[in-house]
């Protein structure tokens, strides 16, 4: 060993490390204009917009893409990763717009390789006929993002209900009625204002009792009392079909998904169980390869936790834990390099019902006379 007199610092390569949030409102959309800038919106490409109102100039007049933007908009400026893809022409023309379509929709998948960011927020709005709905939650499962569709051709309640039942993906929601211009208009807002509630609230807080900016009246007419289910939005509601209502301006009135498990039926869950998933996983990057042993086990936990701790503060989930369970470790496979760190959280469920209980009661007769 060589002398040494002094001080010698080396440093320490365990630890724990921070586990940044996870970015949960961009946009995909898949829409179409066939007189829109080429150069701004080329054909079947992913392109990123982080200036919305400054890309409407190159949306063209035609499709559906300047409406699209224009409802975004009005709610939050997100960044947008827009798909155009071509309407079909002729006899067949709405076969080939379903086909363009979906095509567009999976081109979603190589986003994130081609721009940087992973579109969460999914939706085609005028163009999610019930193959292109179901694309497109096929496509938000894989993204761990979540899509808004409308109820096809549903011109009433009862059509909208049926409609329902077509579908059971926990990442999608379908809304029903459009608003006064129409179910694409309604969609598009709803994507908006998906994106601005995560910027401004978080992923734990779900599209319903919202304002919506924008909107001046309904496609149909929805009944509606906050007191009573006994009416249009509560049938819809029942049928976990999201609504709008007029109450203090209009606003998205539902929190179910249509997932066939109960686990999953409100989309405050199926988004924090997105969001847990995308930022462990990303905040253990620096784990992977590294020599398997307490230290790192340890280091691996505390990372978890350390998140869990600042999101409980944050009201973003209720309770969350990760922890090493020996079971689910046998000494086969951590030699093999193998680890598994189970976890177990609670998400915020919305406060969807509140029941206030009155009781007629003369006690305070007894204080009537006081302070004359």
């Amino acid at each position: 060993m060589a002398y040494e007199h002094g001080i010698r610092i080396t440093e320490r390569e365990g630890g724990t490390r921070p586990v940044a949030g996870s970015a949960t409102e961009v946009l995909g959309l898949v829409s179409v204009a066939s007189d829109a800038d080429v150069a701004t919106f080329p054909l079947d490409t992913p392109v990123l917009l982080t200036d919305v109102r400054g890309a409407l100039s190159k949306a063209g007049e035609l499709g559906k893409l300047a409406a699209a933007l224009e409802a975004i908009a009005a709610q939050t400026n997100p960044i947008i990763v827009v798909v155009r893809t071509t309407e079909g022409s002729g006899a067949g023309a709405e076969a080939t717009t379903e086909t363009n379509v979906l095509a567009g929709i999976d081109r979603l998948l190589a986003a994130e390789s081609q721009l940087g960011y992973r579109p969460r927020i999914l939706g085609a709005p005028g163009l999610d006929s019930q193959a292109v709905a179901e694309r497109l939650a096929s496509v938000a499962a894989r993204l761990r993002g979540f899509t808004y569709t409308s109820c096809g051709a549903a011109d009433t309640v009862a059509e909208a209900v049926t409609y329902r039942a077509e579908f059971s993906a926990r990442e999608q929601m379908l809304i029903y009625p459009g608003t006064s211009k129409g179910a694409a208009d309604a969609i598009a807002r709803a994507m908006g204002l998906r994106a601005k509630i995560d910027r401004e609230t978080g992923w734990h807080k779900t599209l319903s009792n919202v304002p919506i900016a924008g909107v001046t009246g309904l496609q149909f007419p929805i009944s509606f009392d906050i007191m009573s289910s006994d009416n249009d939005a509560g049938v819809l509601n029942d049928a976990e079909v999201t609504t709008i209502v007029r109450q203090n301006g209009y606003r998205f009135w539902g929190n179910s998904t249509c997932s066939d498990d109960p686990l999953f039926r409100f989309e405050s869950v199926v988004r924090t169980n997105q969001a847990l998933q995308d930022e462990i996983a990303a905040g253990l990057a620096w784990a992977v390869d590294k020599p398997l042993g307490g230290g790192l086990l340890k280091d691996i936990l505390e990372t978890i936790n350390g998140r869990f701790r600042s999101l409980r503060a944050q009201g973003r989930v209720i309770g969350a834990e990760a922890y090493f369970d020996a079971s689910l470790n046998p000494a086969g496979d951590l030699a093999a390099g193998k680890v598994r760190i189970p976890y177990r959280y609670t998400a915020c469920a919305p406060a969807e019902s509140i029941g206030v209980l009155p009781e007629i009661t003369d006690e305070y007769y007894a204080t009537i006379g006081q302070g004359l």
